[in-house]
């Protein structure tokens, strides 16, 4: 296993799901963890040494999170962008989605890892090192219906991971995107518009018919935060059972 001893890292929706379980993956490889969320439970363990409440699309409420991690624990290193309003969103046809909340997930799920790079950026290129990985979707390949809200939301983070790499490469930071497929996550379990059905449609267009799982996304994160991975940006790494070949 790469070692991380002596990395910084954020990792924002960490409190469950897959920013849990790559928070804990980063920890087990040494690195210094601070999870980032705008609700803990304090029964839930997440690997980090410490749990910043933060609302990642909030402008201020990001700098002060960043201020406090950079005052507590040093500069961050390692940003995982993971935060996003997904599995408690219902399959809707576009005709039916509102404005209202086009704009809420548009806002939310674009904001959030623009701000965060924006916030972390400034320290990194002050040490010409840094890892920006982005967890956008499969969908964004396939254009998956009805969520189309979903799908252009995580279709900008694709285009801002390009965008950003061009801009950052200069100065030693790599920024680079994970597009998983529908992974099992604990929200998407208890959303019941996640039928049976419409997972085994899911798991019928892959060419691997397993059921998908946050640990499935730990090698590909790893690997873009690794020094191996120095050479590697503005891409982006399907990790989706192979419904999708990019």
């Amino acid at each position: 296993m790469m070692s991380l001893k002596g990395k910084i890292a954020m990792v924002t929706g960490a409190a469950t799901g897959i920013g849990a379980t790559l928070a804990q993956a980063l920890a087990s490889s040494g690195a210094e963890v601070i999870g980032v969320d705008i609700a803990w439970d304090g029964a839930q363990q997440a690997g980090c040494v410490e749990r910043a409440q933060c609302d990642v699309a909030d402008p201020m409420s990001v700098k002060t999170c960043v201020a406090n991690i950079e005052a507590a624990h040093g500069p961050v290193d390692i940003l995982i962008n993971n935060a996003a309003l997904a599995s408690e969103l219902a399959p809707t046809p576009f005709e039916h989605i509102a404005p209202e909340e086009w704009l809420r997930v548009m806002t939310i799920n674009t904001m959030a890892p623009f701000l965060c790079s924006q916030a972390v950026a400034p320290r990194m290129r002050e040490r010409k090192w840094g890892r920006i990985v982005n967890l956008t979707s499969a969908t964004i390949f396939i254009g998956m219906p009805p969520m189309l809200h979903y799908v252009a939301s995580k279709g900008a983070v694709a285009i801002m991971t390009r965008g950003l790499a061009r801009e950052l490469g200069r100065d030693g930071i790599t920024v680079n995107a994970i597009a998983p497929g529908l992974t099992m996550t604990e929200g998407v379990q208890r959303n019941e518009a996640y039928s049976d059905e419409l997972i085994a449609q899911a798991i019928a267009a892959q060419s691997i018919p397993n059921r998908e799982q946050p640990e499935d996304l730990i090698a590909a994160c790893l690997y873009l935060v690794s020094d191996g991975a120095k050479m590697m940006t503005g891409q982006i790494l399907a990790v989706d059972g192979g419904t999708a070949f990019h």
